[in-house]
């Protein structure tokens, strides 16, 4: 039988039911554990109904998509007569066996299957349903997703990024910033009411009535957006705006945008109007690195928020909408106009009267802030940021003042990039470094390359090369520490030790030869000769007392500086030779100041290193003398100052050394090219060493004046000795000339070169000519001085026409250039004008 028929009786009996009181008491959970649990499970339910409430509307749409997409295609093969036969039929149904059939009125079928029918006798319908109920079936899920996925609020930190550094020179010039200012929070008592009435005016009219979301401002901005063509005016409050800042990421999506108004009305029952608005203004961007109104107060104006005026309120005000376009420090103009907008809003919420703003656009603004740095001072800069955060890595904005000399700075970068710009393409030299460090190590001007722009990668300290002949001094010192001396004479002839032959550069040997000339023509077998007689690891020791940290292997071809070496270093040794102790401590920072009087760090006074012993070191300062006096470094030589130094060449031409010093200054200088290729036959004599001269016999001259450099504005008139202020000589001239080139004028057919001025011609001499239409210019030659055939000293309404055109980049200075033209030069150079611009 089978138990599951249902035509047999049941013969199963009913379970009994179970008396009351045999039912389990239901176990109370705790309520204080059970409202964190039923808080956890809420969410992680709602999170998972999201999830699946997504895909399955997903399904969904897809499904009615493609049922749809059949429909009409069913609609369109029936369509004509058999269509009409079909839109006839009724649905019938028998009354009663053999009854005829009767019709049954749409009106009696359910609802669906009604609404069914219509769709598919008007598939159009169909289509624009689903057009209809797709996007809303999607908002809905994208808004129930964005619910389930909210954010905390508060939950997003900002990057603290690289700390704010102001850098200022060993004077205390400042001339550079780095990193995000953030400044000091800002309280609600120190926040200046016209500053609160200023941001909301420009930003959140109706700030104080709406409750975190505006529709009205949502659709005036709209309006506004569309009449104007384009996006001119946001519609997010201010309470968005911070709960963006602090709660969202910055990714522009609609369900970002759906999460910013859950949250703002969120914030808008937490806190009051005035908290919102002071985290908003602490957090806010004001461009120039500055992150806080307090940061962007002291950034731009040197003061705290608490005492802005009016017209530095309505300008920062502004700046928030497109802070790195209007930031006052590169469109100052653009500031302003933005400000007198703030202005005029203030008027029409009632913040201010018109008199009040026509009183606040005449006021003077004031910018405090360091000029933008000069380019070629960020390799020194990028050694200064990583050495004040090893230092002093406090939290906050600090000060560093450094050992920069900006006048040196600036005479260093001419003077290099002016001997490759002559020079480098016809001996295919393409790169240079340069540093100078006095006698206690302390980095006055460092170039470590052509152009920070192009690379970034620092030539003077991060380059490792072979040091060539430069290695020699260790050499040398080793053997004079060892009882040789300038005058023992070794054989110059061929040697081998080992398997290693060196060979001279010339090719030939000269016999019995003192040290002291052998060290001063750089010959290469007496050196190899010495370092195999005091040993290599004895040179080794010598090296690195003396401040190379360089691995130096223990080969005989050490002794020609077969090692790696940078230029910072081997700079840092040959300053211990002058210093008399070894190493010489080099540094590039004095002091770091942060928020508090007292100071972060403050370099005490540098331990002596180890003595060099007096008489070796006499010996070997009177070797180095004897290279520029007569030897490789002649072209290093400069008139009435004793200067020492050694020359340095690698195999096949690679790299070309020159360090030099003078009783006050120790310069180190490299020639080369960043993929290690020949130059044409450059060695440490040729363009290093005229570097050095070049820069030195200049440098010598302004650290003894203290000569300060042209103004940006006007540059320094030439002195009254040099310029004839008596009446004209017979080669004077004086008229309104016509311009050839920015150095070369022509008066009534006589053509008169500037003295200094390698002139240029297309757009600058255009320039140059509508300055000077129709002004009487008064031309000389140079009181005391042999100039070169029509080269005369100009000048205009009392400045010195050269001087103005090279401060303005409108031509280069010549190699004969005088001091003071050469100066003008360097500063276009370092500002970037003219033709120094980045093209």
């Amino acid at each position: 039988m089978n138990p599951l028929d249902p035509d047999r009786p049941s013969h199963a009996r009913p379970e009994p039911a179970k008396p009351e009181s045999a039912k389990p008491e239901p176990v109370r959970p705790d309520p204080s554990s059970r409202e964190t649990d039923e808080t956890r499970a809420a969410a992680r339910e709602a999170a998972a109904a999201a999830k699946v409430l997504g895909r399955q509307l997903g399904v969904l749409a897809g499904r009615a998509a493609r049922g749809a997409g059949r429909r009409a295609a069913d609609a369109a093969r029936a369509a004509g007569p058999a269509w009409r036969g079909l839109a006839g039929r009724v649905r019938s149904r028998p009354n009663k066996p053999g009854a005829a059939p009767r019709a049954i009125p749409a009106s009696d079928l359910p609802p669906a299957a009604s609404l069914a029918g219509r769709l598919r006798r008007r598939p159009w319908l169909a289509a624009s349903l689903a057009l209809v109920l797709l996007p809303l079936a999607f908002l809905a899920a994208l808004v129930l997703y964005s619910f389930a996925t909210l954010p905390p609020l508060g939950g997003v930190v900002p990057e603290a990024g690289q700390r704010a550094l102001t850098v200022e020179a060993d004077d205390g010039r400042v001339f550079a910033t780095r990193g995000a200012f953030q400044g000091q929070k800002l309280t609600a008592a120190e926040m200046p009411a016209h500053l609160a009435q200023a941001v909301i005016a420009i930003e959140d009219r109706r700030f104080r009535s709406h409750w975190g979301v505006d529709p009205r401002g949502l659709l005036r901005a709209m309006y506004r957006n569309a009449v104007g063509g384009g996006v001119r005016e946001g519609g997010s409050t201010i309470t968005q705006q911070y709960v963006r800042l602090t709660s969202l990421t910055q990714e522009k999506t609609l369900r970002r945008k759906i999460q910013e108004a859950f949250l703002a009305l969120r914030v808008e029952a937490t806190m009051s109007k005035d908290e919102i608005l002071l985290g908003y203004l602490n957090t806010a961007y004001f461009g120039a690195g500055a992150y806080g109104i307090d940061a962007a107060a002291r950034r731009y104006f040197g003061k705290g928020a608490k005492a802005l005026t009016l017209p530095e309120a309505a300008m920062l005000a502004g700046l928030v909408r497109a802070p790195s376009q209007l930031a006052p420090t590169r469109n100052f103009g653009g500031a302003k106009e933005r400000a007198d907008v703030v202005l005029q809003t203030m008027v029409e919420t009632g913040a201010i009267t018109a008199a009040e703003a026509d009183q606040a656009r005449a006021q003077t603004i004031t910018l405090r802030t360091p000029p933008e740095t000069p380019p070629g001072t960020n390799y020194f800069l990028d050694m200064v940021s990583a050495e004040a955060k090893k230092l002093a890595d406090a939290p906050g904005d600090v000060t560093v003042r450094t050992t920069l000399n900006l006048d040196l700075q600036s005479l260093a970068e001419g003077v290099v990039a002016r001997r490759l710009d002559a020079e480098g393409a016809k001996k295919k030299a393409s790169q240079g470094a340069l540093v100078v460090l006095n006698k206690e190590g302390a980095i006055l001007a460092m170039v470590g390359g052509r152009d920070y722009e192009d690379s970034q990668f620092n030539r003077a300290t991060q380059a490792k090369r072979q040091a060539g002949s430069l290695f020699k001094l260790f050499v040398y010192l080793t053997a004079y520490e060892n009882g040789f001396n300038p005058d023992t004479v070794l054989v110059d002839r061929p040697i081998q030790i080992g398997d290693w032959e060196p060979q001279n550069s010339t090719g030939r040997f000269k016999g019995a030869v003192p040290l002291r000339s052998a060290f001063a023509q750089s010959i290469n077998t007496v050196a190899a000769q010495l370092a195999d007689e005091v040993g290599i690891p004895a040179v080794i020791a010598t090296a690195h007392r003396m401040g190379v940290t360089s691995e130096l292997p223990n080969v005989p071809s050490l002794a020609l500086g077969s090692a790696e070496v940078t230029l910072l270093e081997m700079t840092r040794a040959y300053a211990g030779v002058l210093a008399g102790a070894a190493p010489v401590d080099t540094h590039s920072v004095h002091t770091i100041r942060g928020a508090q009087p007292q100071p972060l760090y403050l370099r005490a006074e540098a331990k002596a290193g180890t003595a060099i012993p007096t008489e070796s070191r006499a010996m070997m300062l009177d070797s180095l003398q004897a290279v520029v006096d007569g030897g490789t470094g002649k072209g290093a030589r400069v008139a009435g100052l004793p200067v020492g130094g050694k020359t340095g060449t690698t195999q096949d031409y690679r790299d070309a050394w020159f360090i030099g010093m003078t009783p006050d200054l120790i310069v180190g200088v490299w020639v080369g090219n960043d993929d290690n290729s020949s130059m044409n036959r450059v060695g440490g004599g040729d363009i290093p060493a005229s570097i050095f001269r070049d820069f030195v016999q200049r440098a010598t001259v302004q650290l003894a004046k203290g000569r300060k450099r042209p103004s940006a504005a006007r540059a320094e008139p030439a002195p009254a000795r040099e310029v004839a202020t008596n009446p004209a000589p017979a080669a004077s001239v004086r008229g309104v000339p016509e311009v050839i080139d920015t150095g070369t004028l022509a008066f009534r057919g006589r053509t008169v070169r500037l003295l200094g001025v390698d002139g240029e011609g297309g757009a600058l001499a255009r320039q140059l000519a509508r300055y000077l239409r129709r002004r009487e210019v008064a031309c000389a030659p140079p009181a005391g001085a042999e100039a070169k055939a029509e080269q005369l000293r100009c000048q205009i309404d009392g400045d010195d026409l050269a001087s103005l055109i090279l401060t303005a980049g409108g031509g280069r200075a010549a190699e004969d250039a005088p001091a003071d033209l050469l100066a003008a030069e360097e500063q276009a150079r370092s500002e970037r004008a003219g033709i120094w611009g980045r093209r």
